[in-house]
C-alpha cells in the first residue's frame, strides 16, 4: 500500500486535493469533528484539563474556541488528548484499506505529531495567501486569531515543501490539479 499525506497551510485546499485523487482519504478534521459529537471520552478529558471552557456535551466549537484563544498552551493540551485518538483512527482506517493500491492521509498536523512514516510519499499544496485569505473569509466559523493560534504550533511551510516529494500549484481551477494528480500517480505507479 503506498501511502499519499497531503501537507500544505490552513486553506490551501488541502482536503479537496485529497478527495481529488479518487482514492480513500483519512481526514483527521471529520475524525476530530466526530470525537467532538460522539466521544463522552474525549469530552471528560477535556472537561478535566480545560474546566474553565469545556463543560458541553457535544462538544461546542465555540467553548473549543475560548479556550485556544485564552491561551496557547491550552491549544496544546487539546492536541495531547485529541491526536492519539485520531492515531488509532488512521490505524483502523488503514487496517480497513490494506488491500487498496493507495491511500490518502490528510491530516494537518501530520509531521508537527510524527504520525509519518518514512516511505510515506508527501505532497505539498501550494497556495497563494491572497487566495487562501479569501477561502478562509468565507468559511462561518473564520477567526484570524484563531487561524493564527493553529499556525503558531505547525511547522513552517518552507520545511514542509522541503520535506514533500511533489508539489500541486492550487490555483483553485479544476484542471490544473487534475493535471498535476495524474501526473503524480503516472510517477509512483
Amino acid at each position: 500500500m503506498i501511502r499519499l499525506a497531503v501537507v500544505g497551510d490552513i486553506g490551501s485546499g488541502k482536503s479537496y486535493i485529497a478527495r481529488s485523487f479518487g482514492f480513500p482519504v483519512f481526514n483527521a478534521d471529520d475524525e476530530v469533528g466526530k470525537l467532538y459529537k460522539n466521544s463522552k471520552v474525549i469530552f471528560k478529558k477535556l472537561k478535566k484539563s480545560l474546566s474553565k471552557y469545556i463543560y458541553t456535551f457535544p462538544i461546542n466549537k465555540n467553548e473549543l474556541s475560548k479556550a485556544i484563544l485564552a491561551n496557547q498552551t491550552n491549544l496544546r493540551k487539546i492536541v495531547k488528548i485529541i491526536h492519539p485518538e485520531i492515531k488509532k483512527k488512521m490505524q483502523i482506517f488503514l487496517k480497513k484499506n490494506k488491500k487498496q493500491k493507495i491511500v490518502i492521509l490528510d491530516i494537518p498536523l501530520l509531521l508537527e505529531n510524527k504520525i509519518n512514516k518514512k516511505g510515506d510519499i508527501l505532497i505539498f499544496v501550494q497556495s497563494k495567501k491572497s487566495e487562501i485569505l479569501k477561502r478562509l473569509k468565507k468559511r462561518k466559523n473564520f477567526n484570524a486569531s484563531l487561524i493564527k493560534k493553529f499556525k503558531n504550533i505547525q511547522l513552517i511551510l518552507d520545511y514542509k515543501k522541503k520535506k514533500s516529494h511533489f508539489i500541486i500549484k492550487n490555483n483553485f481551477t479544476n484542471d490544473g490539479i487534475k493535471r498535476s494528480i495524474n501526473s503524480i500517480l503516472q510517477e509512483i505507479l
